[in-house]
């Protein structure tokens, strides 16, 4: 039988996250541990031939390394430029008729490319999920430790791999910066503001 949505249903109801731990790992409804990762990406194409020939090696023993579940995901936001355009607005108010010409013209190409969508910010995630192991005699507790032990496991095995590419990778380890993260998954609009 299909599950009805009615408008007085919950968040809490579809939403399939069950829990947020302390260390930032999220379990979800259906017995699953996600951890996620953040990663500071590199400009691929300002690097040389030779650069970006190891940058693609490096990746592929990622790729070959990683024999976990995980997903890829990259957030694109358009950028608000509001602080900016007023900031420049302000510095240009008081100078000569050449200076708020410029100041304005620039307002005007910054404005265009924010149209355009082109001034969109990217975020990179890397998710990994590991399920809880059936071992037999172990508690809740000690079988959750074992997960998350996995899971920084596979996260020092991502960081040490994509470091080798010259990315950042960054632990999303605390549960403020995860709600975060997933809020802006949920609500793109009002992560936004």
């Amino acid at each position: 039988m299909k599950k009805v949505f009615r408008s007085n249903n919950s968040v809490q109801e579809w939403l399939p996250i069950e829990k947020i731990f302390d260390n930032g790992v999220v379990k979800t409804k259906n017995d699953k541990y996600i951890k996620i990762i953040k990663v500071l990406p590199i400009n691929y194409n300002l690097k040389s031939n030779l650069e970006k020939e190891a940058i693609l090696n490096s990746y592929k023993i990622f790729l070959k390394t990683c024999n976990f579940d995980l997903q890829i995901l990259v957030q694109s936001k358009k950028e608000n430029l509001s602080k900016h355009i007023s900031s420049v607005k302000k510095f240009a108010q008081n100078d000569s008729k050449t200076i708020q010409q410029i100041s304005d013209e620039y307002i005007n190409y910054i404005n265009n490319l924010n149209i355009n969508k082109k001034s969109a910010v990217k975020n990179f995630f890397i998710i990994i999920k590991k399920e809880k192991n059936n071992l037999e005699k172990t508690t809740l507790n000690d079988m959750e430790s074992i997960v998350f032990e996995e899971l920084n496991d596979d996260f020092l095995r991502i960081k040490e791999t994509l470091s080798r590419c010259g990315n950042i990778v960054l632990d999303i380890n605390n549960r403020e910066q995860c709600k975060e993260i997933l809020f802006s998954f949920f609500y793109p609009k009002k992560s936004l503001s």
